[in-house]
């Protein structure tokens, strides 16, 4: 039997299992009168051996697997006859003291349950949407870093030359910490583009207006913030001599241009067609994910509610394993470091909070995908590949992707739908300040 549910604290409860020892004990035997049928020993034939060695053989296997299947069974009961939702799995402990009766056996269950989610007023909600469009500069633009890419680079000539941003300059460096040579603080033959941000500010403010042959000392202090964490901060000075100074010849935009960029007609407008329309996309999908967060955040904001720790630290778990395996692809040797639960705390609990805030929204219907809007999607997601129809079957027609895509555009209704409720000002984004976003 079962007791009534506890309430301990916010979303945690806790019944009583009670069980008359005798049911367990005829369970038991019942299945060691089995078990003896089959059973073998050395000096007995099988299904001979006498039960007293059954039972101490395999006495307390059964009498384990009886309690767990007899107590698990009395708590789904319970759960059923009291209505409640369980979040996570539920803690069992053996209950010991006078009040429990010498003829049965009793063992509290811990465990938590789904909260009342309910979601504020969407009406209040101030919304900033973000909004932006590609024009014909971003699409000039990006030729433009297309035909650096592409750029060949030759000796400069002249009189007097000097290293001006858009050279690529090779150098000697050697740098010092307090009159030490630092790991990595030194390179022979080493060429960069100046002005692309390839080094650091300062660096780059030295070698520009440097001749061939030169050489120059200059200090530089590391940013707290730099890669390198046995620098990070530190003052150093750097000796530089530079070797070359080239300057870039870069192609003309044109049928072999195009050509070299995949347009097999060599078609110019073609180029900037598909230019056009990958930044397009790029857009769409930056747009998408800022506003969804920022539509998010107005979700948690306006609906408070307790979470299930239980099923944070599922999350927690979930995406410790991630960065796991992320670390492992990216540095085999971190893989095995320690990633304490706090660094992924604050995630977690978001990411639960949000799935059950989706959850809610989804009882009536607002978040429905139809079927032609996965094709929809499948078919734009498609179009960027060389082969469409093999990437759309991947993805309508596999169950776990077909879900994924089922899972993003829900996403997206929720974020249109919570939109649809607010009171939302549009505002826009440069292009250079979107693609500038951390996404």
């Amino acid at each position: 039997m079962a007791n009534a549910v506890e309430n301990l604290e916010k979303l945690e409860r806790r019944l009583t299992i009670t069980l008359p020892i005798s049911d367990i004990t005829t369970e038991v035997e019942k299945r060691l009168k089995e078990r003896a049928r089959t059973a073998k020993a050395p000096g007995f034939r099988p299904g001979k051996v006498p039960m007293k060695m059954v039972a101490q053989q395999y006495g307390a296997y059964y009498h384990n697997e009886v309690l767990n299947e007899k107590v698990s069974a009395a708590f789904s009961k319970a759960v059923e006859e009291n209505g409640l939702k369980i979040a996570g799995a539920p803690r069992f402990d053996e209950k010991t003291g006078d009040d429990v009766a010498k003829d049965e056996v009793a063992f509290y269950a811990t465990f938590e349950v789904y909260p009342e989610v309910k979601i504020g007023d969407l009406g209040t909600v101030e919304l900033e949407k973000a909004v932006a469009t590609v024009t014909d500069a971003e699409v000039d633009k990006t030729i433009e870093i297309l035909r650096k890419r592409q750029a060949h680079f030759h000796a400069k000539e002249g009189d007097n030359v000097t290293a001006e941003d858009g050279d690529r300059v090779t150098i000697d460096f050697t740098g010092r910490i307090d009159g030490v040579e630092f790991e990595g603080g030194k390179a022979e033959g080493f060429p960069f583009v100046l002005g692309e941000k390839q080094m650091l500010p300062e660096f780059e403010a030295a070698i520009r207006g440097m001749k061939v042959g030169e050489t120059k000392v200059f200090p530089l202090t590391f940013p707290e913030n730099y890669h390198g964490k046995d620098v990070a901060g530190k003052a150093a000075e750097f000796t530089v001599k530079v070797n070359k100074i080239e300057q870039a010849h870069l192609p003309e935009v044109n049928e072999e241009f195009a050509k070299a960029l995949g347009v097999q007609d060599g078609n110019v407008a073609k180029l900037r067609e598909d230019i056009e329309t990958n930044l397009k996309r790029e857009v769409k999908n930056r747009l998408t994910a800022i506003n969804k967060n920022r539509v998010m955040d107005a979700l948690i904001k306006v609906s408070e509610f307790d979470v299930p720790q239980s099923l944070v630290k599922h999350e927690i778990g979930e995406l410790t394993e991630l960065t796991r395996r992320d670390l492992a692809i990216r540095n085999p040797a971190q893989k095995d470091i320690a990633l304490p639960p706090e660094l992924f705390t604050a995630q977690a609990e978001r990411r639960v909070r949000l799935g059950l805030l989706l959850g809610e929204l989804m009882k009536d219907n607002v978040l429905a995908v139809s079927d032609d809007k996965l094709k929809e999607r499948a078919t734009e997601i498609a179009s960027s590949y060389e082969h469409p129809k093999m990437v759309m079957d991947y993805y309508l027609n596999e169950p776990s992707r077909r879900k994924e895509l089922e899972s993003m555009l829900m996403e997206e209704n929720a974020v249109d739908y919570v939109f649809s409720k607010a009171k939302v000002v549009e505002k826009e984004m440069s292009f250079d300040e979107l693609m500038a976003q951390q996404m």
